[in-house]
This record gives structure tokens, C-alpha cells and sequence, in this order.
């Protein structure tokens, strides 16, 4: 499995992942607008428009979207998304890091090898203490982030979405 920039490559990939979120009807955390495009092309330059302060539209930071890809056959297995900075409701509710694993993908470890790559390229941002929050009650997002190196910190209400969010703090100081 390797993480690697969204790119026209994984056209047909990319679509097989979002059908499959579509037909179960799941959230898509760390795709950005992935659900509302039909056409690859389009969600790619969405994302290009991310990675530049001067190109990010008006409400939303800098990004970095990576694809998570099994090299053998190519199958978009996850994403996941570095936000370089917060606004006021990455602050409170969404933290430096999205991320979803396929439906057909889960309970394989993806999503704990997934977050582990991202987080060197967090550190190279200068993110040294990441902040990555799941819904009260997914064992497995909470799992995956205690996994590598997440603390609690609290919980929060949503009152959008009329959920509680966990949030953990992952130091990337360590070893200096």
C-alpha cells in the first residue's frame, strides 16, 4: 500500500471508491467535495486549488489530499487529507486530519497505516502537534488514533451534524 497524490491515473479507481460510499450512503471525511463530483477531473482541480494559500476558496485552509492505493491492483483503499492550518470549525470540530477507508476495505488496519504515513508529511509542514477527531462511539477511528500516538483531550457537541466528536492530540515533538 502506498500513499500517493489523487491524479487522473486513479480516474476509474477513485469513482469504484466514491460509488461505494454512495451506495452505502457513508460520510466521506477527508475527501473534501469528493461526493458532489462526477467527474474526477473536476474534484482533482478542486484539490489542486487546495494546496496554495493565493488558490484556496473563501471558509477553507490549505490542504494536502493523499490517495492510499494498493499497488497491485491499483484499488483506492482510502484517503486522507492534512489541513496546514485551522479555521474556526477545524479548530473545534475537524482537526488536521480527515480520513476514510473504503466499506469494502475496513477492519484490515488500513486506516492505523494510512494515518501513520501522513504523519511525517504533517511534521514537514510544521505540524508538530496534530489534531484528529472522531465521532463518540467509532471505535475504530478512536482505535486508530490511539494507535498512533493520539491523546484525548475532550469531547465535543456538533450541534450541525447532532453528534459528539472526540478529540486527540498527536505530539510529533518527540525526539528533538
Amino acid at each position: 500500500m502506498i500513499l500517493t497524490a489523487p491524479s487522473m491515473e486513479y480516474d476509474r479507481q477513485i469513482q469504484a471508491f466514491r460509488r461505494e460510499f454512495l451506495e452505502q450512503e457513508g460520510s466521506m471525511d477527508g475527501c473534501g467535495p469528493l461526493r458532489r463530483f462526477d467527474r474526477t477531473q473536476d474534484w482533482l482541480d478542486f484539490v489542486e486549488s487546495l494546496k496554495r494559500p493565493e488558490t484556496v476558496p473563501p471558509g477553507l485552509v490549505p490542504m494536502t489530499q493523499y490517495l492510499y492505493v494498493r499497488e497491485s491492483d491499483k484499488k483506492v483503499a482510502g484517503v486522507i487529507q492534512i489541513r496546514h492550518s485551522f479555521n474556526d470549525f477545524l479548530k473545534m470540530y475537524g482537526g488536521h486530519i480527515g480520513y476514510s477507508v473504503c466499506p469494502s476495505e475496513r477492519r484490515k488496519g488500513h486506516a492505523s497505516r494510512m494515518l501513520g504515513l501522513v504523519l511525517p508529511e504533517c511534521r514537514r509542514l510544521g505540524i508538530d502537534q496534530v489534531l484528529v477527531c472522531c465521532v463518540r462511539g467509532n471505535e475504530g477511528s478512536r482505535r486508530t488514533i490511539l494507535h498512533n500516538g493520539g491523546e484525548y483531550e475532550s469531547t465535543v457537541y456538533f450541534p450541525e451534524r447532532d453528534v459528539y466528536l472526540e478529540r486527540y492530540w498527536i505530539d510529533l515533538t518527540d525526539g528533538d
